[in-house]
């Protein structure tokens, strides 16, 4: 398949007095929304590849799933959200009702395809020994020892919920598997629908005694909803799931506590509007409709398809010990000047030194350099202070462990917590109330806005006076997504960045209110204008100017713009963008100057580098990173933090890591200027992320793999 074959585009009939905005709006941007469902449609390109392992395309069509249960919850719910209140039109011109329906259009076809690949991998993955079974096609010994196991594990826990004159319809919570019933009294006649949630607790496939194969735990469930509704008859029994809105929406300006406003609104959200409900083929339209009334859904929130409905199952297929049939393990390299020649870990506070150090997961480790670095500050008597920005971490963070250490040591420590990181506000609080128990600081950001940077602060005595020690990074301290999310960070203890962080996180905890800093571009203060001046400067150059941005999101119609002007003057602009593009490349007039690309690989590409040629070539220009996606929430509405990286080495490290992505065709798609991504032609079978792999062995003295390291 070499093209999407349709575009992020949509025609539209707009009114006679807004017909030419309106269509010159359409031939500007791309829609944002639809741009999303590009990328998902990517991302489930990568489970229909036949390049790659097996249980490697079973991971990506679960990250697919994950993605459009994300896309629904947040986009979605959105719009509708906007839909009645009357409000909002996207940058592009679509009303928020075509929007929608394009949406419907889209997701329509796409779950076609998520059906058609499902079904080819489970058939080669029985092939592997490894079988999805069905309940009609398991033997009699089988049925007998599931029926075991519902009866000691399964059924305990079920709660059979009747709709009747005393039982009103039960509330569906978000995401839930469920069967719906339909049971009938033998004697009296009656009909009545009941629910039954399959409890998340369960695992959603249970392994049959041999332990290759498998059946779905819903299945097991409805073979023995006689035992739930003993002398009754069952008439049908139906799978379904409900998406509801997720966002959570907290006017912070008037909550006296943040903490306890979160808290509340996260119950609030539980009870969210539905957005989606999906539904087994097998469903009858009486129940259908049931659902669709008692949900206050209408007929195109309905979405119809074969089991299983819940794809996160695939995680558990993942998770098996099937090495044969997933990528070779990769074990990230200690960065060279982190480590000791002993094998432990050298001083870091000497390392950085030397000189800054930069650091790329998943291919250099997390726990060897950001990590290390915070538990070396909560252990040497030299620290005085810590400073640290938290937005996702990982449930058991052993940089919020280190900061307790440190504030039991009697350091000063500080902990700007981001309550509302979507998906991640009930364990944000969580090590939050644990931070504030041991004595540390914590601070719940600024009053509208969200505290995206991913800033940390060592104060440290030194001599006769103190040093300050910074990280500044692309990606989340998190060290479960370190290591399958590819993020950059830096390392430095350059005067004029540690008096920024300085003045940050004043700002931050405090109510200073610095516009200009000496060396970080900070959002939402400085980052916005210094970018589109940086992008000015590139104009002026004409010809001789370049730009090249590596970034998750692009998004801002006035960043767009500047880049346009840009394009116009001559300038050569390559955007690598992996997620949401909203830019029109290669328009005769407007953008023929600029290409953009998205790499869907193995990790996910998440970092943000912003290098601009300031007259010079290739590693002379000027670089920067840090936490922002060009998008209005992270220009105007986020604390961010982009640093500019000045150590010649460390900008050879940048350059090597662009000019490698550019050349990638193994997993590169590309945007056209009527919206659709195409796959690169296959020139040399350049893998971009193998050949990151292996010069990141290289630098640390390992031996890559015996492979070509353009496979």
């Amino acid at each position: 398949m070499t093209s999407t074959g349709r575009s992020s585009v949509i025609d539209f009939e707009a009114p006679d007095q807004h017909r030419g905005s309106q269509a010159w709006k359409g031939e500007r941007y791309l829609n944002r929304e639809l741009s999303n469902l590009d990328f998902n449609e990517r991302v489930l390109d990568m489970s229909e590849r036949k390049d790659m392992r097996l249980l490697e395309r079973v991971k990506f069509l679960a990250i697919y799933a994950s993605n459009m249960d994300e896309f629904f919850q947040v986009r979605v719910a959105g719009l509708k959200d906007q839909l009645a209140a009357g409000i909002g039109t996207a940058p592009d011109g679509l009303p928020v009702d075509e929007q929608l329906r394009a949406i419907r259009e889209v997701t329509s076809g796409l779950l076609a395809r998520r059906v058609a690949v499902l079904d080819h991998l489970v058939g080669l993955l029985a092939a592997t020994g490894l079988t999805l079974c069905n309940w009609d096609s398991l033997g009699e010994a089988d049925r007998v020892w599931s029926q075991k196991v519902f009866g000691e594990r399964i059924f305990p826990v079920l709660t059979p919920l009747a709709v009747d004159p005393g039982h009103p319809f039960p509330y569906i919570s978000n995401l839930s598997l469920n069967l719906a019933v339909i049971v009938r009294d033998p004697e009296g006649g009656e009909r009545r629908f009941a629910r039954v949630k399959v409890p998340p607790l369960l695992p959603g496939l249970l392994a049959l005694p041999d332990g290759e194969r498998f059946i779905c735990i819903e299945q097991v469930i409805a073979a023995n909803l006689a035992t739930l509704f003993p002398s009754m008859t069952i008439e049908s029994h139906h799978a379904f799931r409900v998406t509801r809105n997720a966002d959570l929406t907290l006017e912070d300006e008037e909550a006296d506590d943040l903490l306890l406003a979160v808290e509340m609104e996260l119950r609030r959200r539980r009870f969210g509007r539905a957005v989606r409900l999906e539904v087994d083929e097998t469903m009858t339209e009486e129940v259908r409709a049931l659902l669709t009334r008692e949900l206050d859904l209408q007929d195109e929130d309905v979405y119809v398809s074969p089991g299983p409905l819940n794809l996160g199952v695939l995680w558990q297929l993942y998770g098996l010990a099937r090495p044969d049939l997933k990528d070779d393990m990769f074990v990230p390299v200690t960065p060279a000047r982190l480590g000791s020649s002993n094998g432990g870990a050298a001083d870091v506070f000497a390392a950085i030194r030397q000189g800054d150090i930069l650091v790329q997961h998943p291919y250099e480790s997390f726990s060897d350099s950001v990590e290390e670095f915070v538990d070396q500050a909560s252990r040497d008597p030299n620290v005085q202070a810590i400073k640290q920005t938290l937005y996702r971490t990982s449930g058991d963070s052993a940089i919020v462990r280190s900061l307790i250490r440190a504030a039991e040591r009697g350091k000063q420590v500080a902990a700007i917590v981001e309550l509302k990181a979507r998906g991640d506000e009930a364990a944000n609080i969580g090590f939050a109330r644990a931070l504030e128990q041991a004595g540390v600081h914590v601070v719940y950001g600024l009053v509208g806005l969200k505290t995206h940077a991913k800033l940390s602060l060592v104060v440290r005595q030194e001599g006769d006076g103190i040093s300050r020690y910074c990280h500044i990074g692309t990606g989340n301290y998190n060290a479960t997504t370190a290591r399958s999310y590819e993020d950059i960070g830096i390392l430095t203890c350059n005067p004029d960045i540690g008096a920024d962080l300085t003045d940050l996180f004043n700002y931050l905890t405090g109510y200073s209110r610095r516009e200009e800093y000496r060396k970080l571009l900070v959002a939402p203060s400085s980052l916005r204008r210094r970018i589109v001046e940086l992008i000015e400067r590139e104009a002026a150059l004409g010809e001789r100017g370049r730009i090249i941005w590596k970034l998750n999101n692009l998004v801002d119609p006035g960043i767009i713009d500047a880049l346009y002007r840009a394009s116009g003057a001559g300038v050569g602009i390559d955007l690598m963008v992996r997620a949401i593009c909203c830019l029109r490349p290669g328009i005769e007039g407007l953008s023929e100057n600029i290409k953009v690309r998205s790499l869907v690989g193995r990790w996910l590409e998440h970092s943000r580098v912003y290098w601009f040629s300031a007259g010079g070539a290739e590693a002379d220009g000027e670089f920067y990173i840090g936490s922002a996606d060009m998008m209005d929430r992270n220009l105007d509405r986020r604390v961010e933090a982009i640093v500019p990286v000045e150590s010649p080495e460390l900008c050879a490290r940048l350059w090597e890591i662009l000019e490698v992505e550019l050349t990638d065709d193994a997993r590169t798609w590309m945007l056209d200027s009527a919206g659709r991504w195409h796959k690169v032609p296959v020139v040399g079978v350049v893998n971009a992320q193998q050949i990151m792999q292996d010069l990141a062995l290289a630098r640390a003295g390992r031996r890559a793999p015996e492979a070509d390291v353009l496979i």
